[in-house]
């Protein structure tokens, strides 16, 4: 499909969608929303000694979903993107993200759906073909805290791509508490089988705790129950932790905490079923850990200063690297309707280092006009020795200037305009991007 057909697809979709949508507005309450939207990329990069290459991208999304309810009723949401390309050898990709009916029964207190549903309460593992069956508690008062408790199944649909992946099945249960201020605990068993062979039996955690409005915690982890594929380490897989502190009236304090372990375990089930041989490498996956903390101080009215600093690893033998962020922000700078940011990031590895400042100036123009002007630099210092013992350095250097426009139309129409230029030692890239956006209810 030609970027012009699928341009004229897309198009009909969205004139199909939008007045069918409006007229079930007026006799609907609560009333179904969604959106429309066209996206478009447009590269040309020059790199010397070489025939400037151009790329073309047409990426459109529609959304169309029904409010989600608290007492009996359908529901149904539909999310689905595709992307078209110029380059030949890159092909046209549809991606379903949800696409589903169902609805709540036995005065709210039962849930069901079928189709593309992706369960948000587990995270990246939460994406299932097929149907998912939930009960809560009844509570009186809009304020009382209640019980969730669900289990799903079907086949697991591939991410990227229209289609589902081969022999695979997912299967599980999670039970939830929800309360006042956003406060949720979620507990989940999911289980993954590619045929024969058990991919993942993992238990998922996530937990928000906002206490007197002062102190946020938020907490997500996968821990295994058995071996991913039946060879990797079984145990702790992925840990996340991100607490902020309202020290003051103008102090914020954060801290993040994160660690995990990066294993491919689709690849080595396809491995282990096809009788391929597995190296170690493989199976322990790429460990990482960081740790770091933030402040931010409103240091006068509309002026947020910021700095923090990190350690990261990379994997199990790697020696920590410090990473160091400071920046800050203005708004309406002097009454001037100008907002200014800024910002100096450092990484320091045992390889070489990294360093990038950022310059951003925006201003409202009008009632829905937005614009802004940004300005960044980076510099890589890469060391390595060759196989003679000599040490060679690199310093690739880049800078990029860019300008956006956003604009709002009668509060359903957005559009979006991006130009960017870049530019290192042997290569420039100039980029534009433009996108509308329709919402309607």
């Amino acid at each position: 499909m030609t970027l012009r057909t699928s341009t004229l697809v897309l198009a009909t979709l969205a004139a199909t969608v939008l007045p069918a949508s409006s007229a079930g507005a007026q006799t609907t309450d609560p009333r179904p929303w969604g959106r429309v939207a066209f996206f478009t990329n447009t590269a040309r990069t020059a790199v010397d000694g070489l025939p400037v290459r151009t790329f073309n991208e047409l990426a459109t999304s529609v959304t169309y979903q029904f409010p989600e309810l608290d007492d009996d009723g359908l529901e149904y949401g539909l999310d689905v993107r595709h992307s078209a390309y110029s380059v030949s050898t890159r092909p046209d990709r549809v991606s379903i993200y949800a696409g589903f009916v169902g609805g709540r029964f036995a005065d709210g207190v039962v849930r069901a759906r079928a189709g593309h549903v992706w369960l948000n309460d587990l995270g990246a593992l939460g994406s299932v073909a097929g149907g998912v069956l939930e009960v809560r508690q009844p509570r009186l008062l809009p304020s009382d805290g209640r019980v969730r408790a669900g289990i799903f199944g079907g086949l697991e649909p591939d991410t990227l791509d229209a289609g589902y992946a081969d022999h695979v099945r997912k299967a599980g249960a999670f039970v939830a508490y929800d309360a006042d201020h956003g406060r949720r605990h979620v507990l989940g068993l999911v289980m993954v089988k590619n045929a024969s062979l058990t991919e993942r039996s993992v238990v998922t955690a996530t937990n928000f705790v906002p206490i007197k409005q002062k102190i946020w915690v938020y907490q997500a982890s996968e821990y295994d129950l058995r071996q991913p594929a039946g060879q990797a380490k079984s145990g702790l897989t992925y840990f996340f932790s991100n607490v902020r502190y309202a020290a003051a009236t103008r102090v914020d304090l954060q801290g993040t905490y994160n660690r995990g372990r990066s294993i491919d375990v689709r690849s080595l089930s396809d491995d282990i079923l096809n009788g391929r041989p597995l190296t170690q490498t493989e199976l322990n996956g790429f460990l990482y850990e960081s740790i770091g903390g933030r402040v931010t101080v409103e240091v006068v009215r509309r002026v947020r200063v910021y700095g923090g600093y990190a350690r990261d690893k990379n994997d199990r033998d790697s020696v920590p690297t410090g990473r160091t962020l400071i920046g800050g922000y203005a708004a309406n700078v002097a009454d001037s309707g100008f907002d200014l940011a800024a910002s100096d990031n450092r990484i320091e590895r045992p390889t070489g280092s990294y360093h990038s400042r950022y310059f951003s100036v925006g201003r409202q123009i009008g009632r829905q006009v937005y614009a802004t002007a940004d300005y960044s630099t980076s510099l890589s210092v890469v060391r390595y020795s060759r196989s003679d013992g000599i040490l060679v350095e690199l310093r690739p250097y880049t800078t990029r200037y860019s300008g956006t426009v956003n604009i709002n139309l009668r509060r359903a129409v957005g559009l979006l305009a991006t130009v960017e230029r870049t530019s290192d030692d042997d290569t420039s890239e100039f980029r534009l991007l433009s996108g509308m956006t329709f919402r309607f209810q």
